[in-house]
């Protein structure tokens, strides 16, 4: 008996030596400080707020792991947190990191009986998260490892509270598969909040510490241990249920913006370096929101024209902020990730007013200047390049204000032929659109927006319109954000702003020539011609806006902009097929007034003066071709008359002219028809009805019909085609080829 008690103290010494021994070793040690740990532990996905704060969207950037933010101790529910002490810890508040009455108990079961039981604590737990060196090797860790484990957990308890430790594990401690933390296994498993768990939540989360990605029976026995005496009737489906179908995004995340912030996180993360899960763009959520509940609406109202597509984007005219950012129409869409603010499109009619800002600059033309809206044909290297206007009529000669503003297409291809194609491609690579070609590439169609841009680069292309012809990038982060995001990355030191260099703008178009396409396209008069007086290119405030169709109506574009704003809108299909009955102003056109009218609701939009070097006159046109009015020059190519010379006047007030065939035709017969059967049609544009029954047509100075339209048979050969009054006096004359069959 003596020799036992002996022993047993020799023992007790020999414990209280080691454990006096392990606590004065413990000082020793380093381990991180809760701030550390807490300011180190990253969600697994980065957060993108708007300019307030508001959560816009979560992009997951961690794929190793699936976490949440930091979740403090009081937001998960009492009963998760009684349920972990009691599997894990009982004595968690009395001991000092170590529960050595619960290693004496696994030593005894471990000499004495079969069985085996885990004595460490929840602090020993969060070491060997916390510490890589300490991880498992195998399934156990070394005996070296466990008496390191065991040093930590003491010094940890000395520098830590015990909240601290238990927050800190109930935020770091691994679940099944990818799943880490509590918090985050609510949300996955459960949909909830930590905070909502109910009992049988909280159990098959507890149940899952011992052994996370255990099969579902062992999961059930477990969890049946943690309820009782409470009933575990289907409990087997319950843990099935929440196990099986682990839910791949948690339902309280803000979804709004997801191509803006792909595109976000591209420009940002490559420009700036930060380990910040928190982003704050310059997004405006509550117009965000408008702007796709208004692009869903309205596509809804097209269903039946083959519409299910449309994009819309927002500038802030003055710092060039993106505000909103739609690339799609979400469900509706038939390729929803598709980021259609930045896919390549046709631009169609809107590169129009560059192109005339340009020949303004230039001195070629003045927004008084008549260009004849008439058939037309170009010689160009593979035939006859023959533009037409959207409605396939002609206006004959308009003012370049009404050209503009009522989107014609023919006096835009003549005043390219004076800029060439190659100048305006390079004004177009200046304004940031992606032009990837030379100019002769495009050639004239250049003009009618045959170049495929991006709605992004278009619309802050006309915010430098907005900005009296300057332009500067787009900005994904407003100043503030860029100088305290590049300060933080070099350092907190009052130079480290001085590397923040704001991007220098261009000059690409005058001050006098923006304002002067300003006044044009805001002019409800001169567009008018084409759109009528009530659109919804209209406004109650100073606004300037474009339309846009291209090739076999598969791009719908409206941009313009107010005083503070510049609004883009696309409308179309990810497939690229045509649309219904559907041009600028009735597809994309309602979306960016709405847009337009949020913006104003209580903000006023009201134009800048006439800057200096614009001067305005009384115009009149001889002959009447237009009422006279006032109109706006660059200070230098001011007119008062505006005269057409005499042959053009008199044809403009006598007869008219040939439309078809226009001048330097080339027409192949078709070998497959019979070549009776091939005809010409002859056409005359006339000033009125009467008219057109007062003519002849002469070919080859052969008289063939005195009908408007007549046909005549085709003939290989070179013909030289008049058309004469009447009395005999000519008024237009036109030659064509006609090559025989092979």
């Amino acid at each position: 008996m003596k020799k036992i008690i002996k022993l047993l103290l020799v023992f007790t010494i020999f414990f209280c030596v080691l454990i006096l021994g392990l606590y004065i070793w413990a000082w020793g040690q380093v381990v991180p400080s809760y701030e550390q740990v807490v300011r180190q532990t990253q969600s697994s996905s980065i957060q993108i707020v708007d300019r307030r704060g508001e959560p816009l969207i979560a992009i997951r950037d961690d794929f190793q792991q699936r976490k949440v933010p930091w979740t403090k101790l009081e937001a998960y529910s009492p009963t998760l947190r009684q349920m972990v002490l009691q599997s894990e810890d009982k004595r968690f508040y009395q001991h000092h990191g170590v529960d050595w009455f619960a290693w004496l108990g696994a030593v005894k079961d471990k000499l004495f009986s079969s069985t085996s039981r885990g004595a460490s604590t929840i602090t020993m737990q969060l070491v060997g998260i916390l510490l890589p060196e300490l991880q498992r090797q195998g399934k156990q860790r070394s005996y070296w490892q466990k008496i390191q484990q065991i040093a930590y957990a003491i010094r940890l308890e000395q520098i830590w509270s015990k909240e601290q430790i238990l927050e800190a594990y109930l935020n770091l401690v691994p679940l099944r598969g990818e799943i880490v933390g509590m918090a985050s296994g609510a949300k996955a498993f459960f949909q909830k909040y930590s905070y909502a768990l109910n009992q049988k939540e909280s159990a098959l989360l507890v149940a899952m510490l011992k052994a996370p990605n255990a099969k579902i029976n062992t999961l059930v026995n477990r969890t049946c241990l943690l309820i009782r005496p409470n009933s575990c009737d289907y409990l087997d489906v319950f843990v099935n249920n929440a196990v099986s179908y682990l839910h791949g995004t948690f339902v309280d995340e803000a979804k709004e913006g997801s191509h803006f912030a792909r595109a976000f996180l591209k420009h940002y993360l490559s420009s700036i370096h930060t380990t910040d899960k928190t982003l704050k763009s310059t997004i405006d959520k509550q117009l965000q929101q408008f702007v796709s509940e208004r692009i869903r609406t309205r596509l809804m109202d097209l269903f039946h024209e083959q519409i299910s597509d449309a994009a819309v984007v927002v500038l802030d005219n003055a710092t060039g902020e993106i505000l909103a950012y739609v690339g799609s129409s979400g469900s509706l869409s038939s390729a929803q990730e598709v980021d259609h603010a930045q896919a390549l499109r046709q631009a169609g009619s809107t590169l129009k007013p560059f192109l005339y800002a340009q020949a303004f600059d230039k001195k070629y033309l003045t927004a008084a200047s008549l260009l004849n809206d008439s058939a037309l044909s170009i010689a160009v290297d593979t035939g006859l390049y023959i533009p037409q206007n959207y409605d396939k009529g002609f206006k004959g000669w308009v003012s370049i204000r009404k050209a503009l503003a009522s989107s014609l297409n023919i006096p835009a291809v003549q005043t390219l032929t004076m800029l060439g194609a190659e100048s305006f491609r390079n004004t177009l690579v200046r304004l940031g659109l992606p032009l990837s070609e030379e100019g002769d590439f495009y050639g004239y169609s250049l003009a009618l927006g045959s170049a495929d841009i991006t709605l992004l680069s278009l619309t802050n292309a006309y915010r430098s319109l907005a900005n009296q012809g300057y332009y500067t990038p787009i900005k994904w982060l407003s100043d503030r954000e860029e100088n305290r995001r590049i300060t933080k990355s070099v350092g907190d030191n009052s130079s480290a702003v001085e590397v923040v260099q704001d991007t220098q703008g261009e000059q690409v178009f005058s001050p006098q020539s923006a304002w002067i396409i300003q006044s044009i396209l805001s002019d409800r008069q001169a567009r008018a011609l084409t759109f009528g007086l009530d659109s919804a290119l209209s406004t109650p405030f100073d606004t300037a806006v474009k339309t846009g169709t291209s090739k076999d109506m598969r791009d719908n574009w409206t941009v313009g902009w107010s005083s503070r704003y510049t609004v883009g809108v696309w409308v179309g299909n990810s497939a690229g097929h045509s649309m219904r009955n559907i041009s600028g102003v009735s597809g994309a056109a309602p979306i960016w007034h709405d847009v337009m009218q949020y913006l104003h609701q209580e903000t006023p939009s009201v134009f800048v003066p006439m800057p200096k070097g614009v001067v305005v006159e009384q115009i009149e046109y001889k002959p009447a071709i237009e009422p006279s009015r006032k109109e706006y020059f660059i200070e230098g190519t001011q007119q008062q008359s505006i005269r057409l010379v005499s042959s053009i006047a008199a044809s403009q007030e006598g007869v008219g002219m040939i439309s078809m065939p226009t001048d330097g035709t080339i027409i192949a017969l078709d070998p497959d028809i019979p070549a009776e059967n091939q005809q010409l049609r002859l056409e005359a544009r006339m000033v009125n009805q009467q008219l057109s029954k007062q003519i002849q047509w002469v070919l080859n100075g052969k008289a063939v019909s005195q009908s408007n339209p007549a046909y005549i048979p085709l003939q290989a050969g070179s013909f030289k085609l008049e058309l004469l009054s009447l009395s005999g006096e000519k008024l237009d004359e036109v030659h064509f080829q006609v090559r025989g069959m092979r």
